[in-house]
């Protein structure tokens, strides 16, 4: 199985909810760009995000702000949901989780998204900046 994307920028649509996450996310497949994640940065900016591929489990040690990490399958099927995730906590994505989606605090609430849903992703939204 593939993960949900190779695109470098992409946007996230909530196909199960027909709702979207994300209008410009990134992906971070390096273990480098894997490893940073949103670490010293001081936030996620509303449409933003990034995937992190390869990423069953996540921390956010020395992260600044809460955000949403939502965990998926190959497939982009949510295993888990874990809402303004707070800093120095450790999140793992349950079974069949291999991708980690990043998020804005509020995102994942905002559109709905829970477990079993299918994530789709496209290209960046026109005209939309995170």
């Amino acid at each position: 199985m593939a993960m949900p994307t190779t695109k470098p920028e992409f946007s996230v649509r909530n196909a199960s909810r027909g709702t979207v996450l994300a209008t410009r996310a990134r992906l971070y497949a390096s273990f480098w760009k894997r490893f940073a994640g949103l670490m010293m940065r001081s936030g996620v900016p509303e449409g933003g995000g990034i995937l992190l591929t390869k990423s069953s489990s996540i921390h956010a040690l020395f992260m600044r702000f809460r955000f949403d990490a939502i965990f998926m399958d190959d497939e982009g099927r949510v295993t888990k949901v874990v809402q303004a995730m707070r800093p120095w906590t450790i999140a793992f994505g349950g079974k069949g989780a291999k991708h980690t989606l990043e998020l804005a605090a509020g995102a994942a609430e905002r559109s709905g998204t829970v477990a079993g849903d299918r994530l789709v992703f496209e290209d960046p939204i026109a005209g939309e900046t995170p």
